[in-house]
């Protein structure tokens, strides 16, 4: 399940077989799916092998690729990387990995989300087929182990849980609240000091920049983190929230697979995941290794089906929690969402204004004079 030490099951291992082998070859890869889990597991396997001679690195985009055309050339021992930036290095004649003798691919259902099944067919032509493969994950759909019959040969399968569930320190609520309202909620639980930090998912990018916008406006110190913010501001705002700078981090997905937060205390549902699985990941960055924490959920009448399906997961009915000082027939006090058409208009006329023209059409007379 989340939180009980994944990643320390594959690294210890695996450093372990590598310490009596000779340096300067490449002899384990870990594919991960975000440049997030990348940097953590990283961060995870330095510690591990401080007092060794062991050497690491993690390639992915969103940075250069100087430093990793080095980590190749100097066969660091391990590689962590994410599909597509390793597929970018394969297309160059230093980024040979003849040696690997151990492949692990973390948070393996969530590269099958995200469409990355097709680039790890190209990676595992570019690697040794006379190796040790390894699949890990909160997870195991169908769809993954059927990919393990066709990718592993005769493999064991280990599986500490009967079924996936979330981890049993983590106490689930469920708030039910007008989609228009949500924003209001979560303001008035901050303001009644329930949450003293908390890791917010929202459905979109969009949604998520609204969202930490209004906190901000609202006194609150909180920062988003999701696909289409640079490497350098992802990374800034994730250490930002482990570090206590950011009382509210906003995310998409991207922030619910393998990112360890010590000691979060909630997570926040603002939008009810689409699956029962992105559920579970989702609440698992509270209560990690034995801890305790607290998921609550905000649950719009229209969300009712998908939390139906989580409920059918987890084998219970969440409690449903209303506050009696909190107003559900307020007047929200503006969109959290504007509709795409309306943003697509509105980046229109601003490019309009920008150039002197409105929709096309000149607005000045001396705009239709020749262009020099």
């Amino acid at each position: 399940m989340t939180g009980s030490g994944k990643t320390a099951a594959f690294l210890l291992p695996i450093l372990h077989h590598l310490l009596e082998k000779p340096r300067g070859t490449t002899r384990a890869l870990v594919i991960t799916p975000t440049r997030e889990l990348a940097a953590q597991i990283l961060e995870e396997l330095n510690q591990i092998a401080t007092h060794t001679a062991l050497t690491a690195a993690s390639v992915y985009g969103g940075v250069g690729m100087g430093p990793q055309e080095h980590a190749f050339r100097r066969g660091a021992d391990v590689l962590i990387a994410t599909p597509g930036r390793l597929l970018d290095h394969f297309r160059q004649p230093y980024a040979k990995l003849p040696g690997i003798e151990y492949l692990v691919l973390d948070e393996a259902d969530r590269m099958l989300d995200m469409g990355f099944l097709p680039d790890i067919r190209r990676v595992l032509k570019h690697l040794p087929t006379k190796r040790q493969t390894l699949f890990f994950s909160a997870t195991m759909p169908p769809p993954i182990a059927t990919l393990t019959r066709e990718m592993l040969h005769d493999p064991v399968t280990i599986n500490r849980e009967r079924k996936s569930t979330p981890a049993i320190g983590i106490t689930q609520a469920i708030y039910p609240v007008r989609q228009d309202l949500k924003s209001a909620l979560f303001l008035h639980l901050l303001a009644q000091g329930v949450m003293k930090e908390a890791l917010v998912f929202t459905r979109t990018k969009h949604r998520a920049n609204r969202l930490q916008l209004q906190l901000v406006k609202a006194g609150i110190k909180a920062e988003r983190i999701h696909g289409n913010r640079s490497q350098s501001q992802r990374t800034e705002a994730l250490a930002g929230f482990k570090s206590g700078k950011y009382r509210v981090l906003v995310a998409t997905d991207i922030a619910a697979r393998g990112i360890d937060i010590a000691a979060l205390g909630h997570v926040v549902n603002f939008d009810v995941p689409q699956s029962p699985d992105d559920y579970i990941h989702r609440v698992g960055r509270t209560a990690r290794a034995e801890t305790t924490g607290d998921a609550f959920t905000f649950i719009a009448p229209d969300e009712e089906s998908q939390l139906r399906d989580i409920e059918r997961v987890v084998g219970k009915r969440l409690p449903r929690v209303t506050l009696p000082d909190f107003d559900y027939n307020a007047k929200p006090e503006g969109k959290l969402e504007i509709p795409l058409a309306e943003r697509l208009a509105a980046m229109r006329a601003q490019r309009g204004r920008g150039k002197g023209l409105t929709h096309g059409k000149p607005t000045k007379p001396d705009a239709r004079r020749p262009r020099r």
